[in-house]
């Protein structure tokens, strides 16, 4: 009888615990307490719940299903998810951050945990378009860790880590400041912080910087021979980077440096194979590496076939087309990656999922590519299948997700996807047209402005 009285005297009772952490100090950590106020937990979950209103009512679909509203919303929700504040606000209110670069606790934001070769490719561009303000400090932050270390990161969490390739910062930089984002006092470090990652490679995480940059500055691509994996990847990607950052130069005034990019933007030809049609590893004497075996994954390519990175030149898919011989050609195997099944297929399940065919939306190189059908005059191929893969590769159930989300780049593709545009080339203010999913979508601005998206005819058939 007394245990039955104790459990329910502890059934009646409720303990509040307040809590705050810092990485700066034992004082600031009871400063950040102070965020609370006096406020009771119901109070706090309230303005929790007001605050992710605010945040997901920045775009409102309508003329959709309950379960599209909850995939797009769920989605919406994962993209906002990262990168993660990394600073904190001392008793003046003055913004201040650890730095996991140098260990000094110093002014200025900071922003940590998130992958830029995942996440340039849709994620910081739906930042830029719908949370611009968000944006603007994530690119104050990345100026900070130049000045920190010496280095932009590739995949911070919480300093620079040694993970993935390509030097994508240069994408996520040049995308902000060519739209208007980036706080008008930390353009010149950054443009410098994309010019010094071009010769370099971080001493001890080799996926800062551009590892291989002596042979990518010298041959035009980082050869097979070279003892260092992913050459194929890094090289289509680094003629991406190189694209960028001559957008950058170009939009600076700064010509020659506009000129060197462009043509290096174009490294990407040197490692196709004309006899096969795939980008291909190269030897550091300008053959081709042997055998070449088109379904499996391997030190050639980053998480992926040579069938996904076949269609990575987001910056030049006119030059891509041409490198088939012919729009025709190209289209046609842009259509056989959706339908070519093969025994031969050696794929790493954990990376390449969410597959149709050959086309795999469960990771990040190949998602651009149905939206390269508008190039080849085609578009109505786009419209279907990016249809097609929203609605077999979403879905709002526990195991509704194709596969790898890595930081919200899976989310805001469909997220670019339902409202009928995508960025196909971050760098450019151009968007690509699809299809939108809904009958009407409005995305408020933080100017106060709003665009709204009619399709009163959209429907499962009329795509």
């Amino acid at each position: 009888k007394a245990i039955r009285r104790q459990r329910q005297m502890c059934i009646r009772d409720r303990v509040t615990v307040r809590a705050a952490s810092s990485f700066i100090s034992q004082m600031q950590a009871v400063q950040n307490l102070e965020e609370l106020g006096k406020d009771d937990f119901e109070t706090v979950k309230a303005k929790a719940q007001a605050h992710w209103d605010e945040v997901l009512g920045r775009i409102e679909v309508e003329g959709g299903t309950t379960d599209q509203y909850r995939t797009f919303y769920s989605c919406l929700y994962r993209s906002t998810l990262f990168p993660r504040k990394f600073y904190e606000i001392d008793k003046n209110g003055n913004i201040l951050h650890y730095s996991p670069y140098n260990g000094e606790v110093l002014p200025g934001y900071m922003y940590t945990d998130t992958g830029f070769w995942d996440t340039f490719r849709s994620l910081f561009p739906l930042l830029n378009l719908v949370y611009p303000s968000v944006n603007a400090e994530i690119q104050a932050g990345l100026a900070n860790a130049y000045r920190e270390s010496g280095f932009l990161p590739e995949w911070a969490s919480p300093g620079h880590r040694g993970c993935m390739v390509g030097n994508n910062s240069a994408s996520v930089v040049s995308d902000a400041i060519l739209k208007g984002v980036t706080p008008e006092e930390d353009i010149a470090t950054l443009y410098e912080a994309m010019l010094a990652g071009r010769r370099k490679v971080h001493p001890t995480v080799s996926s800062t910087g551009r590892l291989g940059h002596e042979y990518y500055n010298t041959l035009g691509y980082i050869p097979y021979d070279a003892g260092i994996n992913e050459n194929v990847a890094r090289t289509l990607e680094y003629a991406y980077d190189d694209w960028a950052i001559a957008r950058m130069a170009q939009a600076m005034g700064r010509d020659d440096v506009f000129g060197e990019y462009a043509r290096r933007a174009l490294n990407y030809v040197n490692v196709f194979d004309g006899s096969t049609c795939f980008f291909r590893g190269r030897q550091s004497d300008g053959n081709w590496s042997a055998p070449f075996e088109e379904f499996a994954t391997g030190r050639d390519y980053t998480e992926a076939t040579p069938w996904h990175y076949r269609f990575f030149v987001p910056h030049d898919v006119n030059g891509l087309i041409q490198l088939f011989g012919s729009r025709e050609a190209f289209i046609r195997e842009m259509d056989r990656l959706f339908t070519l099944e093969s025994d031969e297929m050696q794929l790493d399940v954990s990376d390449v999922t969410g597959l149709m065919g050959q086309y795999a939306h469960g990771n990040q190189p190949i998602q651009h590519m149905i939206y390269l059908y508008n190039y080849a005059g085609q578009p109505w191929k786009a419209q279907y299948w990016v249809r097609d893969v929203m609605n077999k590769m979403y879905t709002p159930t526990p195991d509704g997700y194709c596969g790898d989300e890595d930081n919200g780049q899976t989310s805001a593709w469909y997220v670019f996807s339902a409202l009928g545009f995508y960025p196909v080339a971050p760098g450019t203010t151009q968007y690509v047209l699809g299809a939108p999913l809904f009958k009407k979508a409005t995305l408020h601005f933080e100017n106060g402005k709003n665009l709204v998206i009619n399709a009163p005819e959209n429907s499962d058939k009329n795509i």
